[in-house]
């Protein structure tokens, strides 16, 4: 049942952090304000910006009573508390019956919103949708990537530990009585979509991951990169809540796996010791590819 047969189309609260993304964040909240779903509230949350960025949103937000579908718009300013403080802010704010967490620096593709509150709606047991990023650069053109149909994915809370899955916020339509029942952001573990994608799942929601285009997500040099001592310390904190279930031991090879991407390259001494932390039944193709990187580096750096 698409949007426009309801009788009443559910309201989508739509929450945006912003810390210093003043470039970007016009752009991104006029691709909220331009969607074609009737229902929409959408909550900004500026975390302590010393940038243009809280003048960027009030330009941006001006003239929002012009765009129909938008029911009520909400802007914050606080200090700095991280962004699991401004996602919490924004849900104890947010009425819908779905919530969408969006980045500041990235643009909604026109009828996102429709697209995952339809699947939503004909999927009572979900309570994290995630779709795909197209990526593009700093000035919005899309950058070259391969692209493989896919059929929607589907999880429950062993599948999707046993993966480590980490459904992006800027990917993600999560039903709000879900992020309740996940008991919102804990602002302690720094892995805001990591932990809920985990939590939805072990509250007894499923997560599915539509093959869908939903988000244009953004590559600049003013982005957050990726620390990978950080990611361990916080992804670990958060695995470690689940150490008794069995797919424990799976979650924490996948995500290592996953850290050991930048930590080959660039801190060889800590990638042996990831290395040394995961069994041999859970080597996978990927994994041996990182070992392989790591050996072929290391011959290269020896004395001829």
């Amino acid at each position: 049942m698409s949007a426009n047969e309801r009788p009443v189309a559910p309201l989508v609260s739509v929450i945006v952090p912003c810390f210093n993304y003043a470039n970007y964040v016009g752009d991104a909240l006029r691709s909220i304000l331009e969607q074609n779903y009737p229902a929409i509230e959408l909550i900004v949350i500026d975390d302590g910006s010393t940038d243009d960025s809280a003048e960027r949103i009030e330009e941006a937000l001006s003239d929002w009573r012009s765009y129909p579908a938008v029911h009520r718009v909400e802007f914050i300013r606080q200090p700095n508390q991280g962004v699991s403080a401004a996602l919490n802010r924004g849900l104890d704010l947010a009425r819908g019956e779905f919530v969408a967490t969006f980045d500041a620096d990235d643009i909604m593709v026109p009828g996102r919103i429709a697209l995952q509150a339809d699947y939503l709606f004909a999927h009572p047991q979900v309570g994290c949708l995630g779709g795909r990023a197209v990526r593009i650069d700093q000035n919005g053109t899309v950058l070259p990537k391969k692209t493989k149909a896919r059929e929607v994915r589907r999880y429950d809370f062993a599948q999707a530990l046993a993966q480590a899955l980490v459904v992006g916020g800027n990917l993600v339509m999560y039903r709000r009585e879900a992020m309740l029942a996940a008991g919102k952001y804990d602002p302690q573990l720094r892995v805001q979509d990591f932990q809920m994608t985990l939590k939805i799942a072990h509250a007894g929601y499923q997560v599915h991951v539509i093959p869908d285009a939903v988000t244009l997500y953004r590559k600049h040099e003013g982005g957050l990169s990726r620390n990978y001592l950080a990611e361990y310390r916080y992804g670990m904190q958060l695995l470690d809540l689940y150490r008794n279930h069995p797919a424990y031991e799976s979650g924490k090879a996948r995500l290592l796996t996953k850290i050991l991407g930048p930590a080959v390259t660039q801190d060889k001494r800590f990638a042996w010791s990831l290395f040394a932390q995961i069994p041999l039944r859970q080597w996978d193709r990927q994994l041996f590819k990182r070992f392989r990187h790591l050996l072929l580096k290391r011959r290269s750096e020896l004395p001829c």
